[in-house]
């Protein structure tokens, strides 16, 4: 991954760092700016020939002409190695590109102004045959002439990879990303994934979560929302209710892709004691031809749930009579989470909030869900609001992913059209 990226950033640079040298032709004098530039008319017209066949394609007459070239003066010596440089960037010769360009700096007449890109050049060139002495070293000398820009900071990061120096690799990565926010780029996917599989390697899964966040912020299909979850859900020591709320999730994302999809979230559903969602699940799931009638775990999830969903949903009013007479908010928290596992949002709006006030209950969860429920309620500021209470813990990440599905949702409803009923 990291290789073709590189590839791909520095082809143009490649291509167009021979810099050479508009050759005057035969007869002209060069426009001088400081000393002026002198070759012999035979050299001369040799470079053009050479010059013409690159540009034309023709290898095997750029190759006869470069071989043929005999410099006598250090500005002849550092046309002769652009040109070298740039018949193998025509051949694709990496190599070849980095001795041409050692060549070039042994001269003098190298442009100052083309020297610090020209360095890095030669930086990426020593990475890719595998010196990586040289490119660090070379990298450095670029930097010292002023030229460091962020891919310099990725390449660091693929020379440190290379050594099996986790560490320092990853470190060059945050500081990739974090200098291409503060210039207010925009982040390529693949950085993203390799910092999230970084932290993933290293256990930081707090990380792993706000990257994965940031990114959905800016890649947010129903396919990045199922990968995102679904490498999420693998964190150690996630407990089945915040398991739940982020199915929730890849389910209000529409991201609910194949039949596993919807075995995991019924069989959380059942654990957690929602037998009405996990009839629901299993049915939405057949309905779209992910599961069928024959598929034996949800069939006896969906044979054993249905009768308690009917029970479950005949003592709600009971248990939310009890809830408001209750000294504490945990009988109201739970009718508030069967509220929400129906659907029912407004009423589960209603429900956490009387949790909240009553006390005794897990602030964490509690906001987390009321913002959800506000959310799917159609209220996003107040969502917003609930979520941002959540800052510790596993609820803080339920709560984090969340609020990029509410920051969503606020996007598309502030570029829903007004229709204007025509007159008549």
């Amino acid at each position: 991954m990291a290789m073709m990226r590189h590839s791909i950033l520095t082809r143009g640079l490649l291509a167009g760092a021979a810099l050479l040298i508009a050759v005057p032709a035969a007869g002209k004098k060069p426009v001088a700016v400081g000393p002026v530039i002198a070759m012999s008319d035979g050299f001369r017209a040799a470079t053009q020939a050479a010059d013409s066949a690159i540009k034309a394609g023709d290898v095997s007459t750029a190759q006869a002409q470069i071989s043929g070239l005999m410099p006598v003066s250090d500005f002849e010596a550092y046309v002769a190695a652009g040109l070298r440089f740039e018949l193998a960037v025509l051949k694709v010769d990496r190599q070849a590109q980095r001795v041409a360009l050692n060549d070039m700096f042994k001269t003098s007449s190298v442009p100052k102004t083309d020297m610090p890109r020209l360095r890095y050049i030669a930086g990426y060139l020593s990475f890719i045959v595998g010196n990586y002495d040289d490119a660090t070293a070379q990298l450095d000398y670029a930097k010292t002439l002023g030229y460091d820009p962020i891919d310099a900071t990725m390449l660091r990061a693929d020379i440190a990879a290379r050594r099996n120096k986790a560490k320092d690799a990853r470190a060059f990565v945050q500081e990739a990303l974090a200098r291409q926010r503060a210039a207010g780029q925009p982040i390529p996917a693949a950085w993203y994934d390799r910092a999230i599989s970084m932290a993933y390697q290293g256990g930081d899964w707090t990380e792993v979560g706000a990257l994965y966040r940031e990114r959905l912020s800016h890649y947010d299909s129903a396919g990045e929302w199922r990968s995102a979850l679904a490498n999420y859900l693998t964190a150690p020591g996630m407990d089945a209710q915040v398991q739940l709320d982020l199915y929730r999730l890849q389910a209000a994302n529409g991201a609910m892709a194949s039949e596993r999809d919807y075995q995991a979230y019924a069989q959380l559903a059942d654990k957690t004691g929602y037998s009405a969602e996990t009839k629901a699940i299993i049915e939405a799931g057949r309905s779209v031809g992910k599961l069928t009638p024959t598929q034996a775990v949800t069939a006896q999830l969906l044979k054993s749930a249905t009768p308690k969903a009917a029970k479950e949903i005949a003592g709600l009013p009971a248990a939310a009579k009890k809830a408001a007479a209750a000294k504490d908010g945990s009988t109201a928290m739970g009718v508030g989470d069967t509220y929400f596992s129906l659907g029912q949002f407004p009423q589960a709006v209603e429900q956490y909030r009387l949790a909240l006030s009553k006390g005794g209950v897990d602030a964490g969860k509690a906001n987390a869900r009321l913002g959800v429920a506000l959310a799917r309620s159609g209220d996003l500021v107040g969502a917003k609001a609930a979520l941002a209470q959540v800052t510790t813990g596993n609820w803080a990440n339920v709560a984090g992913f969340w609020s990029v599905w509410v920051d969503q949702q606020s996007r598309k409803t502030a570029f829903t059209p007004v229709v204007v009923p025509s007159a008549g």
